[in-house]
Parts: structure tokens; C-alpha cells; sequence
């Protein structure tokens, strides 16, 4: 007898009938299934009625997931948002919500076995890419496994003067992302009240742009030395609070006026920070939501049920080193911060076709009818499929004219 040849999108099924009265249904996924119940069933034969039929599924091209009917398929692929844009197996091709669903996939104790092997081979850990050889292996992990910035301490930097953007030819470059971080002290009978007491901007080169003690408005009642390493000496002929805001104004909206950002962009900087919205609120200042990058609420670093992880747990799984082990540096936040930045920016999955369609809502799936997209192929859904997030490696593309 010939064999039967597996296809991964149906499911061979055999019924056998022994009696009028006695029916069994055996669901058959692989060829040597086949087999065996042929082998089992062959000097019978002459007693038996077999019908052999295909159960057709459809397969996500995407999450792999598999449906009973397309309508099924057609509202997974309305609800799940796949993208080229969300992490991707480097061995299957499979896409994930999340790095963490794709750490799962790969490397978890119910990890696929084939996934798994090559990964362990081939992988990298931290930024879960799958290379040709462990030689190219090897040349990467030297410029993926970071070290960690020196601490800065509490020493009291002097004030940098910033200079504004001077290049007048800012449209078609890329925009250029300001890292932050803000330490507070507390305040309140209990302490439990936060008030800004320290802040510090670095660029893209890991440099201080800024950074200053902050006077407090109010009187302070827990300085979180054990946190902060800082005491009352530090906040003496602090820089006021209004000063802080206007310099740090100066900086991410590259001395332009906040109408004409609002107007065609200009040549405002993005803001990059765990828990971004936070420090915002301490510092008693807004800003554009289109110009922040937060690590905390970025989709594919959080965990499966959109938790977010800590600072020091995202530093320590994808640029392999350990921050916070003592006081929380102020310096060492803003690095790691613009370091995990940057790496989720130099991702290379985007196009002029993904680009353009990343968008806040998943409006493709609208304008056509419930007909039209049951007669599409799994593939060509997923080909209209849009993210429900912007991706950051669209950052890398240069801006376009007002």
C-alpha cells in the first residue's frame, strides 16, 4: 500500500464499522497512525467498512493556530492584530505577541522539540535572533552582551549648557530620542507622597545632556537614601522647579516653539523612559504622546497578559547585564533605557507597505465584506493584517515633509 503523505493544514480520519451498532471514529495525524490500524485491521478486513475521509483546517500563517471553519480564521485574524512587526521564530517562522511568548516557544520546558534544538545551537539569548553558524553566533554575541554603565553617583554635575539644532535640513533625517530618568524623594506624613528631587538626560551616545537637583516645593520626610543615596545636603540652592521644566523644554523640543510641533512636527526630539507618564506627572510637564517611547508599555516587551516587567529585569534579559544592585543610579536607568531603545529600533522588519499601515486600529478588515475575506488565503489575510501598536523600528525611517 502506498503511504500517505502529511499535510500540515488537514487531518486524516478513519471511521471502521464492525456492526450495524458498533461504530469507532479514529483520528489519524500521522502516516505511520496509518498503518498501524491497517496492520491491526487487515485480517478482518472481510468484516469491515472503511471510509477514509480529509478534515480540512485552516492555519493561521501567522500564530499557526488552527480553525475548523475560515470564519473562524477570518475573526482570529481581526482580533489578533498579527504584523510583520511582532517577534518572530527564527527557526518556524512563527510570530509571537511578545518576546516573552517567543522565550516560551523556544526555550520553556513545553518549548517545540524542533524549535528548541536549533535554537540552543544557533540562537541568541538575549536578542532571540537564529544565525547561520555558531561562528556568526559568536561575532554577534560580542555586540549584543552589553556591559553596564558606570555608576554616577550623587556627585553634583555641573549645569550643561545645551545647544540648540543648528542643520536646517532636519526633514528626511531621522528623529533624534532624549533618554530620562527622575528620582524622587518623599514627602507627606508618611513619605508615601513622591516629589521630584533629581533628573538626567542623556542622547543617543550615552552622553548627560542634563542634569540637576531639584528644590523641593514642599517640605521632604523621606529623602529613600537606601533607594536614592540622597540626603538634605543635596537639595541645598537646588535648581527651582520651573527652571528645570523650561531647560529640559529647551532640550526635547530643540529650542522651536510647542505650537510648532503641534503644527508640522518640527524638529522636536523623541523622549524615551520606563514608566514615562510617572515622571511626567513629577515633573508637572506634558508632551506629545506620538514623540514618547515607553519600555514599559512597548507591546513586545511585555509580558503575555500586557503586564509590564521592571527596568531591571528588561536590562538584565535582553542586554545581559544587572542594574539597581545597590541605589538606583540615576545615570545607569537613562543608559539602559535609550540601550533598550535603540535595540528595539534597529529591528529590520519593516517595508513600505508594513510601514505605511501601522496604525492605531485595524480598519483593513472593514472595507471588505464577510465573502471577500473568507475567499482570501491565510496568507493573503495576514498580508492586510495591521498592528494595533507602532512599532519602533519605524523611527529608523527618515521623516517625512510637513
Amino acid at each position: 500500500m502506498a503511504d500517505f503523505e502529511p499535510t500540515p493544514l488537514k487531518t486524516l480520519a478513519i471511521t471502521t464499522r464492525c456492526s450495524d451498532d458498533d461504530f469507532e471514529l479514529l483520528h489519524v495525524r500521522q502516516p505511520r497512525d496509518l498503518k498501524q490500524i491497517f496492520n491491526l485491521i487487515s485480517f478482518e478486513f472481510h468484516m469491515m467498512t472503511i471510509f477514509i475521509y480529509v478534515v480540512t483546517r485552516y492555519k493561521c500563517a501567522a500564530c499557526f493556530q488552527q480553525f475548523k471553519k475560515k470564519e473562524h480564521l477570518v475573526a482570529h485574524m481581526k482580533i489578533s492584530h498579527h504584523s510583520v512587526h511582532q517577534p518572530k521564530c527564527g527557526v518556524c517562522q512563527k510570530h509571537c505577541k511578545s518576546f516573552e511568548s517567543l522565550w516560551e516557544h523556544i526555550s520553556s520546558p513545553l518549548a517545540k522539540a524542533h524549535c528548541s534544538s536549533i535554537f540552543s545551537q544557533y540562537g541568541c539569548q538575549l536578542c532571540m535572533e537564529v544565525f547561520e553558524s555558531p561562528i556568526i553566533l559568536g561575532e554577534h554575541k560580542d555586540q549584543c552582551l552589553l556591559t553596564a554603565p558606570a555608576c554616577l553617583g550623587t556627585i553634583n554635575i555641573p549645569h550643561i549648557t545645551y545647544e540648540s539644532l543648528e542643520d536646517e535640513n532636519y526633514i528626511g533625517k531621522c528623529l533624534e530620542a532624549v533618554a530620562i530618568d527622575c528620582q524622587m524623594v518623599g514627602c507627606g506624613s508618611d513619605g508615601s507622597l513622591d516629589l521630584l528631587a533629581r533628573a538626567c538626560l542623556v542622547d543617543e551616545e550615552e552622553n548627560i545632556i542634563f542634569h540637576t537637583y531639584v528644590e523641593p516645593q514642599i517640605s521632604v520626610t523621606d529623602y529613600r537614601y537606601e533607594l536614592t543615596g540622597l540626603t538634605e545636603e543635596h537639595l541645598i540652592d537646588a535648581m527651582p522647579l520651573k527652571e528645570v521644566q523650561e531647560k529640559i523644554s529647551q532640550i526635547l523640543y530643540n529650542g522651536e516653539s510647542i505650537g510648532k510641533e503641534r503644527l508640522d512636527g518640527g524638529k522636536a526630539k523623541l523622549l524615551v523612559d520606563h514608566n514615562l507618564e510617572h515622571d511626567l506627572d513629577c515633573l508637572l510637564m506634558s508632551y506629545p504622546e506620538k514623540l514618547l517611547r515607553d519600555t514599559a508599555t512597548c507591546r513586545p516587551l511585555m509580558k503575555t497578559n500586557l503586564v509590564s516587567h521592571s527596568l531591571k529585569y528588561l536590562t538584565k534579559t535582553y542586554l545581559g547585564y544587572d542594574i539597581r544592585l545597590g541605589t538606583h543610579d540615576i545615570y545607569q536607568d537613562c543608559v539602559s533605557v535609550m540601550r533598550l531603545y535603540k535595540r528595539m529600533r534597529s529591528q529590520e522588519h519593516q517595508d513600505d507597505k508594513t510601514a505605511t499601515s501601522c496604525t492605531k486600529q485595524n480598519r483593513t478588515f472593514d472595507y471588505r465584506t464577510s465573502k471577500d475575506l473568507e475567499d482570501m488565503s491565510p496568507d493573503k489575510l495576514f498580508q492586510i493584517s495591521t498592528p494595533n501598536y507602532r512599532c519602533w523600528c519605524l523611527d529608523s525611517r527618515p521623516q517625512d515633509p510637513p
